[in-house]
């Protein structure tokens, strides 16, 4: 019972919260979901019980879908515990929830793991990582940089590439869309 009220009163918070945000006045938002503005001054307000046939014009008004308006409330829509996954030389723990789009990893490389030009992969989209401790080596094509402690590298996947560490251990945190997320992290082949 207590998660149910306390779902419901999110729910009218995050209608006010999206109401206000778009600067829209009780009134606006009653002519977009053809409700009147005193029914949702009731619902966001707690003096009136939300009904379904209620929210799906309300979400729809507000550019929200039903389902991220009544999405539950907990820590673990907010705390991520990355569990390590390891592989010669590599140890990763990703930090971002499995959606399509992009994945952030932080990766642990030493020496061990295969890289330089006879290990380049060559997938769609394009790869980010800073460099958190030590330092790593990229090697593009027929180039080969070195990416300090502070620094970050950006570069397009359609250039053939891989990156390892540098004379020790290096840690960097990385973004990958899923093409760069499957080549990397899963060591498979995309193509």
């Amino acid at each position: 019972m207590t998660q149910e009220v306390d779902l419901d009163a999110v729910v009218r918070q995050r209608i006010r919260g999206l109401r206000l945000a778009r600067g829209w006045t009780l009134d606006a938002l009653a002519a977009r979901c053809f409700l009147s503005a005193s029914t949702l001054s009731r619902i966001e307000t707690g003096h009136r019980r939300i009904a379904l046939d209620q929210l799906v014009p309300i979400a729809r008004a507000l550019g929200t879908t039903l389902d991220q308006l009544v999405e539950p409330v907990d820590d673990e829509d907010v705390v991520i515990r990355p569990e390590p996954q390891r592989r010669p030389g590599e140890t990763t723990w990703l930090l971002s929830r499995d959606r399509p789009g992009t994945m952030v990893a932080k990766m642990r490389l030493t020496p061990e793991r295969a890289t330089g030009p006879e290990h380049q992969r060559v997938h769609p989209g394009h790869e980010w990582f800073t460099v958190l401790s030590g330092t790593a080596v990229v090697y593009l094509a027929d180039r080969r940089i070195l990416v300090e402690e502070g620094q970050a590298a950006e570069f397009s996947t359609m250039v053939p590439h891989s990156f390892g560490a540098h004379e020790g251990p290096v840690e960097i945190l990385t973004i990958f869309d899923q093409e760069g997320e499957r080549a990397h992290l899963s060591g498979t082949d995309p193509s």
